[in-house]
């Protein structure tokens, strides 16, 4: 039997599983002190959502897709993103949920892919909705959000790229001229490029074979195509991160090429991913279309997906501290029969008390234990033995010094429960 993990998945194990647990918790802190409301929806969807949300002609529909039928003879897919299915199921929901709706959503993802650095088959994602609010204040909340995550996770070398792709009122008119320019070019292009020109010329500024040639960067960007009321929203949009003072630089090339995409596009750019062209950590934007496109009423939507695969690279790229491993506070070391009674009682207590502990089970000698306890990284280790049991006492000795003092049993729980002031206090 293969133990290896399958192609392009990982085992998330210690100590960097502790590290993306870390990242787990500070996506839902980050979410949370927005007031926005955690939410999972399935694992598998049927495919259609997914090929209605991406376009039957992407390359998610149309390369990397997980799908399967079941024994229904229903066609099921993996995730490959998630806010079609946050949709779908708000839709469903909406007269429980209200307007607007505020959701984050912290799991995982799957796309079928050449596997790199920072790009799984199976991959984390913390992702953040609004739903029901078509203002500029929703745009730049979601990116404020984005913003204080990845700062918080130390990480510097960031770019945050903006840019507006317009509406169905102003948009139909700048993708004909966007065709008529390629169209002498088109045996330029490569043929993902020639076979979507007519359905998504906007996805040839995001093409990885053409996107950086001479005649698509000399392309007409769409900036200057914006009809009033989208050069309003997207001025806002500016005006406010200005006012949060959150650094930005716009790109007009920075686009999506499904039409339900309106207004506001942007990405978070690591400058220390870039070279393996894996250097978006996060991209968002408004999708005010969607819902119509998975057969709802209209409703706006705004959000973006933030991958912690790349975030946990980023960091460990720029070398900044990693999310610290959980460790026990005390490991708890028993002598004798009458000291593993005590141990036994003093193990649940200071879990009782919200105290983390562990022992080591079975018969062991006193040394075998302490270096159990080194192992375990633990700040303190508990001894119990026959005499001290008898005298009613506990031995702390603190791991990383070796520094120890008697203590009376009653008061083990209390001294050890305020951790590095429990020697000496």
């Amino acid at each position: 039997m293969e133990l290896q993990p399958p192609r392009g998945t990982d085992d998330l194990l210690p100590p960097r599983s502790e590290a993306m647990l870390g990242l787990y918790e500070a996506a839902h802190a980050t979410a949370r002190l927005f007031g926005y409301r955690f939410l999972e929806t399935p694992t598998f969807e049927h495919t259609e959502l997914f090929t209605r949300a991406a376009g039957e002609t992407s390359d998610i529909a149309t390369k990397e897709m997980y799908t399967f039928e079941d024994k229904g003879g229903r066609s099921l897919t993996l995730r490959p993103e998630i806010t079609p299915g946050i949709v779908r199921a708000y839709l469903d929901r909406a007269h429980e949920l209200g307007t607007p709706f505020r959701g984050y959503f912290v799991g995982t993802c799957f796309r079928h892919g050449r596997p790199q650095a920072g790009r799984l088959r199976e991959f984390r994602q913390f992702d953040v909705e609004v739903i029901g609010d078509a203002s500029p204040g929703s745009d730049v909340e979601v990116i404020e959000i984005a913003d204080r995550f990845l700062r918080g996770m130390g990480l510097k070398r960031l770019t945050l790229k903006l840019n507006s792709i317009g509406d169905p009122t102003c948009r139909p008119a700048y993708r004909e001229r966007l065709i008529a320019y390629f169209e002498p070019h088109f045996g330029e292009l490569d043929e993902d490029c020639r076979a979507r020109l007519r359905v998504n010329p906007l996805r040839v500024f995001d093409c990885k074979v053409d996107g950086e040639k001479d005649f698509v960067l000399a392309a007409p960007t769409v900036a200057a195509h914006l009809c009033e009321a989208c050069a309003a929203h997207f001025a806002e949009v500016r005006a406010e991160l200005d006012r949060a003072r959150i650094a930005y630089e716009v790109d007009p090339r920075l686009v999506r090429g499904l039409d339900y995409y309106t207004r506001t596009t942007f990405e978070f750019v690591s400058g220390v991913l870039a070279r393996s062209k894996q250097g978006t950590v996060c991209g968002g934007g408004r999708y005010d279309g969607l819902a119509e496109v998975l057969g709802g009423a209209p409703t706006p939507g705004t959000g973006f997906g933030l991958g912690l695969d790349r975030v946990l690279l980023a960091m460990e790229r720029e070398r900044q501290r990693l999310p610290s491993e959980r460790t026990p506070q005390v490991f708890v070391v028993s002598v004798g029969e009458g000291g593993r009674a005590a141990a036994e009682t003093l193990v649940r207590d200071l879990r009782a008390a919200g105290v983390s502990a562990i022992a080591a089970h079975g018969e062991r000698p006193l040394k075998a234990q302490l270096r159990m306890a080194d192992r375990t990284g633990a700040g303190f280790a508990a001894i119990v033995g026959e005499r001290e049991a008898a005298q009613g006492v506990v031995t702390i000795r603190r791991l990383v010094d070796g520094m120890q003092e008697q203590v009376p049993s009653g008061d083990v729980v209390g001294r050890l429960a305020r951790g590095s002031e429990a020697m000496g206090a």
